[in-house]
């Protein structure tokens, strides 16, 4: 898997359900750079890089190159903080329409729910 987030997080294991979603568990590095700067001894995950994550791991489960065409409902419920909740569960119910891909998304640590939204992919033809 090629990823923008080099080193960002790692996928620790990956399944499909019985009702087609992917569950995905993955721990985020607290020693990336992006820390340092998003904020300096208060790290929070931003959530562009959230955001990333599920197009790479869309990406990853679909085996589709993909372009961003729309988020909507993009609900940022609770900070992540790496070094107190570096454990995240990503969640993704994953249609594909054609040249589209729908996801909807739920990432979570523990019973906390961190983030859901709703996005829009083009599938990339090289």
């Amino acid at each position: 898997m090629q990823t923008i987030l080099t080193d960002f997080y790692t996928l620790k294991t990956q399944e499909k359900t019985d009702t087609g979603s992917f569950i995905a568990h993955i721990k985020l590095n607290q020693n990336h750079d992006i820390f340092n700067g998003h904020f300096p001894g208060n790290p929070v995950t931003p959530g562009v890089c959230m955001m990333q994550i599920v197009k790479e791991l869309t990406e990853e489960f679909t085996g589709k190159k993909l372009f961003l065409k729309s988020a909507s409902n993009v609900k940022f419920m609770a900070i992540i903080n790496p070094f107190e909740t570096p454990d995240l569960i990503i969640q993704l119910d994953i249609k594909e329409d054609g040249e589209n891909i729908k996801v909807k998304n739920i990432s979570s640590f523990g019973e906390t729910i961190a983030l859901k939204m709703s996005v829009h992919y083009n599938i990339l033809t090289l």
